[in-house]
């Protein structure tokens, strides 16, 4: 069976910083479960320096099921994660700014003549962040992903049945026709999960804010409950606190965006490699 490289130590601090000579000459400590074909398994620790491993930056974190570091890997994927969600608020900002300026002036027809645009580069930007957002349960990540794919799909079939016969775009579509939401609410409803969580783990006031408001407009469009005035007020809202969402994503150390990443280890284990490190870690308690 292959083995895969796991590191070791228990604890229950969040972060551990270790001092070292040099950055190229730090180490871990890191084992390999293996298991024979007398079905023995064999549990192997050994030190691993910093250099070998790409690591990013000099600090060890400590994980539930051991130490881990930031690797070059790991940044360049909360980078993009970031990117992705720079780009859906301004995509979003960029069409919902149609709503704020004179019908007949330049820029109104500009961004009215271009709204699908904005809505496919926010709409692939945003699935770009769900696959590469670390959530540790794999349920609620898939359950996002799900949502977001559905969302597509309604949004192409009520753009090929609807609104292209109709001769309009689909942005401008949904608008005209309230009851259009129940196929792209899918889409909009991974949004809401994913600042639902920023808030949540970061505790971020904007994030919270945005998990009532965005399901708010879409629910008061699609009932019309709400009027004009109010939707505005929302909408507008929702723009402010989508590019302060956005942007304060990249003042959050990187690690903050990968979590507990000695979870994510252990979850790719087999599960004999996961029952031995469990028994290894219980030996060292």
């Amino acid at each position: 069976m292959a083995s895969r490289v796991l590191s070791t130590t228990l604890a229950t601090p969040p972060k551990l910083r270790l001092s070292r000579p040099t950055p190229s000459t730090s180490l871990s400590m890191s084992f390999k479960v293996s298991v024979k074909n007398n079905g023995k398994r064999r549990i192997k620790c050994k030190a691993v320096g910093e250099s070998s491993q790409g690591s990013f930056d000099q600090t060890v974190y400590k994980g539930v099921y051991g130490p881990w570091a930031v690797d070059s890997s790991d940044v360049r994927e909360v980078i993009l994660y970031r990117s992705g969600l720079v780009t859906v608020a301004a995509s979003f900002v960029a069409a919902a700014s149609a709503a704020f300026l004179p019908t007949d002036s330049f820029l109104s027809e500009i961004i009215k003549q271009n709204l699908d645009l904005f809505y496919t580069v926010g709409a692939g930007a945003l699935g770009l962040s769900l696959v590469l957002i670390h959530i540790y349960v794999t349920e609620i990540k898939r359950t996002l992903q799900a949502l977001w794919l559905l969302g597509v799909v309604g949004s192409l079939a009520t753009y090929t049945a609807l609104a292209q016969p109709a001769g309009e775009n689909l942005v401008q579509y949904v608008i005209d026709n309230p009851t259009a939401i129940w196929f792209i609410g899918p889409l909009f409803a991974a949004l809401t999960g994913l600042v639902f969580k920023e808030g949540l783990c970061y505790g971020k006031l904007e994030a919270g804010i945005l998990t009532f408001i965005i399901p708010s407009v879409l629910l008061g469009h699609l009932t019309g409950l709400m009027d004009d005035g109010v939707k505005l007020t929302l909408l507008g809202s929702w723009m402010a606190l989508f590019v302060i969402f956005a942007g304060r994503k990249f003042t959050q150390p990187i690690k903050d965006d990968i979590g507990d990443k000695s979870v994510f280890m252990f979850n790719a284990l087999s599960e004999d490699e996961k029952k031995a490190l469990i028994e290894k870690l219980e030996q060292q308690k």
